[in-house]
């Protein structure tokens, strides 16, 4: 039977998927949701978690052996039992066909329609009305098969079931007032009989049904939006001020907002963090475009085109080059391991890639490894301490700033590039390399 941990923040609805799962299966399963054990935003950005979990998102599960999983479809079926799987080829599909449903035509709309409620996500008055004829029709298709049916597949609770109430959650306790979930008898029977099974009230608790149906809490948005200082306001000259009022109401209707893209309530979380200002603009321009040197480095030849192309270009004044190397090789077991550390390093700095190029090189085999590589970034410091963002996994390196002049940098550059040459540095073979562009 399944034992180990489940990390997740207060309340997620993806989460209590896996939870009520292991309620029916009998699975040892802690919850980590509170600090000290797990703080959402700070846990799942450490060294150890992104390691185990390289996007940092939740839920994460770890079992006790250390078998981990991301994505809360597949540690909801790996803490189920066959039973909830489904018990013959044929219900095991049914259950896959709700589930994915789930995914693709409750939670989109859901998410439309609850998160401006919420105040985490701007309200669009179009898109709000679309989601709600969406919500609607997959209402009427869940009526329709209910109408014969206890439960969505078979005569038992199955994952099915603990998926689709789930990701209906929201919807139920936030804006399907009695109205509008008045002409779906089935589907509120169901849920009502779901959520009341004592495996689902001891994750869910007591399920209050929506009353009022909730509206946009413009107020509240704001609240949770980043501060932005107001620029000085400028003065109109006379002639500006004499414009017709007409001309810019019409600028007004001009402007329309564009539809929301759909968040998860995980992105919703990040995407409510404070915006910060780009660390790099108190530099001066350069003459180097490093958006010039990526597309030659991406579409032609390394060593006659992009490494020429590089030095012939480069700025010396206004980028740096550096050369890094893992402070921890004993730590690096399987190969895969050691290039999903690289991965989810540059993964977690996607907002430096205008500012920065990397080559870097996992070195050796499984067991007897090392990682290292070069890294090119604006200005004259080390890029990582410009931003919290960017400080989650640079310490696990040691950094040395190279003369660009010196035949030490052109050699590194030529080999870190091109993947290829003596290394005579690493004492080991050229395994594989991942670039950050």
């Amino acid at each position: 039977m399944a034992a180990g941990t489940l990390y997740t923040y207060p309340e997620n609805w993806r989460a209590f998927k896996a939870q009520i799962a292991a309620q029916y299966s009998g699975a040892a399963l802690k919850v980590a949701s509170t600090s000290p054990a797990f703080t959402f935003g700070q846990t799942n950005r450490t060294p150890a978690f992104l390691n185990n979990f390289p996007l940092g998102k939740v839920p994460a599960y770890q079992g006790d052996d250390g078998f981990c999983l991301f994505e809360s479809n597949a540690i909801a079926h790996y803490l189920s039992n066959d039973a909830l799987r489904g018990a013959t080829p044929q219900a095991a599909a049914q259950v896959l066909q709700w589930v994915s449903f789930a995914d693709s035509e409750i939670i989109p709309p859901a998410s439309t329609w609850v998160f401006p409620t919420l105040g985490i996500m701007q309200f669009n008055k179009q898109a709000t009305e679309q989601a709600k004829e969406d919500v609607k029709r997959a209402l009427t298709l869940l009526n329709q098969h209910l109408n014969t049916r206890t439960f969505l597949v078979g005569e038992r609770v199955s994952l099915a079931d603990i998926t689709v109430v789930c990701s209906m959650l929201w919807l139920y306790k936030q804006v399907l007032e009695p109205s509008f979930r008045q002409p779906y008898p089935n589907v509120n029977r169901w849920f009502a009989t779901c959520v009341n099974q004592p495996q689902f009230k001891a994750v869910l608790g007591e399920v209050k049904l929506c009353e009022k149906m909730a509206q946009f809490d413009a107020k509240k948005f704001a609240d949770m939006q980043p501060k932005k200082e107001a620029p000085p306001k400028k003065e109109k000259s006379p002639k500006e001020a004499a414009k017709p009022q007409e001309k810019k109401e019409k600028k007004k209707e001009e402007k329309k907002p564009a539809p929301e893209e759909e968040m998860d309530d995980c992105d919703a979380v990040l995407a409510a963090e404070p915006k910060t200002k780009d660390p790099f603009a108190h530099l001066p321009k350069s003459t180097f475009v490093m958006d010039e040197f990526k597309r030659k480095y991406s579409n032609e030849d390394t060593l006659t085109v992009a490494i020429p192309h590089f030095w012939e270009h480069f700025d010396k004044e206004g980028f740096s080059i550096w050369y890094c190397q893992y402070k921890y090789p004993e730590e690096l077991t399987q190969a895969f391991k050691s290039c999903n550390l690289i991965t989810g390093m540059f993964q977690r700095l996607d907002r430096l890639r205008k500012n920065a190029f990397a080559s870097v090189i996992l070195f050796g085999t499984n067991n007897d490894s090392s990682i290292s590589g070069i890294w090119i970034f604006r200005g004259q410091e080390l890029a990582f301490p410009l931003s919290d963002d960017w400080q989650i996994d640079y310490e696990s390196y040691d950094w040395r700033k190279l003369d660009p002049d010196s035949e030490e940098c052109k050699t590194l550059v030529k080999e870190y590039f091109a993947w290829e040459g003596d290394f005579k540095h690493v004492g080991k073979a050229f395994n594989q390399g991942k670039v950050f562009k």
